[in-house]
């Protein structure tokens, strides 16, 4: 008999020790959870280019951290900056052309660029007839939507056109009037001869 009842008190006290473990465990995550500083990133453009930071959203690295992350689609760093500014966003994923216009222009209220992610320019020049060995020296005389004047992808371009022998202001018309959000819709429509685009809308 004291056998027994020794044996239901051993089994009594491992449950409780087991649900104790369980509550604690679910306490802490919720604590955890809790706790996680919400950061908002409004980034200029969604596209494989930056897949290292989808990556590490989706695998929890940022949670790890203590911090949950709202990434935002804000096409253009212009819109980018403006989400920042406006308090829309605690973070800009663009170019840092737009934080250098900011401070030159003489605003008390400027940005700071901190980080740099990439070393590359994301773009494809997608042409609206098929090119066999397609060469820069191919532009010549062409029309091709660049994107906002002064932003990093129109900047790039005219240095790659530059690089090509070509002058970007004379053998080339870049095309500056469309937005960025706007480029592969303009381009579908029948604007331009070639469009500079990012790896997702290049493949529309």
């Amino acid at each position: 008999m004291k056998k027994i009842i020794l044996y239901v008190v051993s089994i009594i006290i491992l449950l409780l020790a087991i649900c104790a473990i369980f509550f604690n465990f679910n306490d802490q995550k919720k604590d955890k959870k809790e706790k996680l500083k919400k950061i908002t990133v409004a980034e200029v453009a969604h596209t494989i280019f930056y897949a290292p930071q989808y990556v590490a959203i989706e695998k929890g690295f940022f949670r790890d951290e203590g911090i949950d992350i709202n990434l935002s689609l804000t096409p253009g760093a212009d819109k980018v900056t403006a989400a920042v500014l406006a308090g829309d966003a605690d973070i800009g994923f663009s170019g840092s052309e737009a934080t250098i216009y900011i401070y030159n222009s003489g605003e008390k209220d400027y940005l700071k660029t901190f980080a740099q992610l990439t070393q590359k320019d994301g773009n494809f020049i997608v042409s609206r007839k098929k090119i066999d060995n397609f060469k820069l020296e191919d532009l010549k005389g062409k029309t091709i939507i660049g994107g906002r004047a002064g932003g990093m992808p129109e900047m790039t371009l005219e240095w790659a056109i530059r690089e090509a022998g070509l002058n970007p202001k004379k053998d080339v018309n870049i095309d500056t009037s469309v937005s960025f959000a706007a480029m592969s819709s303009a381009f579908i429509g029948g604007t331009g001869d070639f469009v500079c685009l990012f790896e997702q809308s290049a493949r529309k």
